[in-house]
């Protein structure tokens, strides 16, 4: 007989240790940005998440997956939570099959130790995850990925298999161990930036790539802007300038315009990189004060990576004075801050602008991120102001839709967070609500924890 017909009228708490599961109390660190569960599950195997599931389903108890932890504080608050699943304890390798490079894991999986066991045979995931203590079940959950998404993809593209169970207690997979296997590939599409919104992943498999044998970056300080709110003014300002000009001659949709002076050919540079034979494998910008210039960072990687790293020397060092090394800037793959963090996206050829209409509102941001693929986060500091908060995401809003892109909320305190729409304008909106609907018809995972409080 299964946990829901052996659970039969019992409470709650007595139904969810029946299955068998080891279930505790929720205590204070256990709370998700906030919300505290009443208890907390740590199950094994996909069949003890499918008794989880099938439990709170009957009880109505409303569930969050959890893994590290790392990013539960991203995201609003769910609407309620009932039961925390903390998948600690799937963190196995089901299989590396190093001779196809794919690997099968469980959810709860850390990153590092993924890697470690990956390592070992000459291979790895090229997914530079930010935080350490990261799972994978946490990484497709918030789809975080690192500098080299520029080459190798985001987690969604590397991932061939998923296995996932729902609100109700079904278990279903999508796709295979082996790379031309594609079927189901949208349902590891739907999970993959989902906040746990859908169900809870318990196993995943992903296509790998051999290690590099050498690697070599190379950086480059770029000077600091002249007028930097001027010219992000004026940036924006041509660019829709010229979009209502093409709009009415339907030319189509207009590259941004660079502007001379503003910090030297951004948007020129990444374009030139991007563009190079040397083909980098991420292509990083770091700016943390508009006082000063951002510094860019490339890295190149495999055959011949001292030659190829020389001539992209060369490229940057029109723009800025550039040097090869044989290990990271520390900033690398890092996020700038904590407490307050933004994310910025836009047409890869929009990145310059949209570093400068974020540095040209007068708060102290600091901004890090892919400059080839225009995935940029913004810190700004513990104590701005509500006020100057709201402000600051409205206009970069604004200057960003101009632009062709929009600003994202990653994590704030609540007194902030409450003042703005933490997604802005997403156009695919009903169809996500369809999706939640047919996924989670009775709200119980994790509940308004992603877009449009789904």
């Amino acid at each position: 007989m299964d946990a829901l017909h052996e659970t039969g009228g019992a409470p709650p708490a007595d139904a969810l240790h029946r299955t068998g599961v080891t279930i505790r109390e929720a205590g204070p660190d256990d709370a998700v940005a906030g919300v505290a569960p009443r208890w907390v599950a740590l199950p094994e195997n996909t069949g003890e998440v499918a008794a989880l599931m099938r439990v709170s389903a009957e009880h109505d108890l409303a569930v969050t997956p959890v893994g590290g932890g790392t990013r539960l504080h991203w995201g609003p608050p769910p609407e309620r939570c009932d039961l925390l699943i903390d998948t600690c304890c799937l963190n196995q390798v089901l299989e590396h099959a190093s001779g196809d490079l794919v690997v099968r894991v469980q959810a709860g999986l850390t990153m590092d130790s993924l890697a470690e066991t990956l390592a070992a045979e000459g291979q790895e995931l090229s997914l530079d995850v930010p935080l350490d203590g990261a799972t994978v079940g946490g990484v497709l959950a918030t789809a975080i990925a690192g500098p080299r998404r520029f080459r190798h993809g985001t987690a969604r593209d590397l991932l061939i298999g998923i296995t996932v169970v729902l609100a109700d207690g079904t278990t279903a997979k999508s796709g295979g161990k082996v790379v031309k296997n594609v079927a189901g590939y949208d349902l590891g599409k739907l999970f993959t930036g989902s906040y746990g919104t859908l169900g809870v992943i318990t196993e995943a498999a992903f296509r790998l790539h051999p290690i590099p044998g050498d690697r070599r970056w190379i950086i480059a300080e770029l000077p600091a802007p002249g007028t930097p709110s001027t010219e992000a003014v004026q940036d924006v300002q041509a660019v829709q300038d010229v979009q209502d000009v093409q709009d009415v001659q339907g030319d189509g949709r207009p590259d941004a315009p660079e502007r001379p002076g503003s910090p030297p050919g951004l948007d020129v540079l990444a374009a030139e990189l991007a563009a190079s034979q040397a083909e980098p494998s991420a292509i990083e910008v770091d700016w943390p004060d508009s006082r000063g210039g951002p510094v860019v960072a490339v890295l190149v990687e495999g055959t011949a990576a001292d030659a190829r790293a020389r001539a992209v020397r060369d490229l940057m060092a029109g723009h800025g004075t550039a040097r090869i090394t044989a290990g990271p800037p520390g900033w690398w793959g890092t996020l700038p801050g904590e407490d307050v963090l933004l994310e910025v996206r836009v047409p890869p050829s929009r990145a310059g602008g949209a570093l400068r209409a974020v540095m040209a509102r007068g708060l102290p941001a600091h901004v890090r991120g892919s400059l080839a693929t225009a995935a940029l986060q913004v810190a700004l500091p513990p104590d701005v102001g509500g006020s100057a908060f709201a402000e600051f995401v409205s206009r970069v809003r604004d200057d960003l839709g101009r632009l062709g892109g929009g600003l994202t909320v990653l994590t704030a305190p609540q007194e902030l967070a409450g003042r703005v729409d933490r997604w802005g304008p997403v156009g695919a909106l009903p169809l996500l609500r369809r999706v939640k609907e047919r996924f989670d018809p009775g709200r119980r995972m994790s509940p308004g924890r992603s877009v449009g409080g789904i």
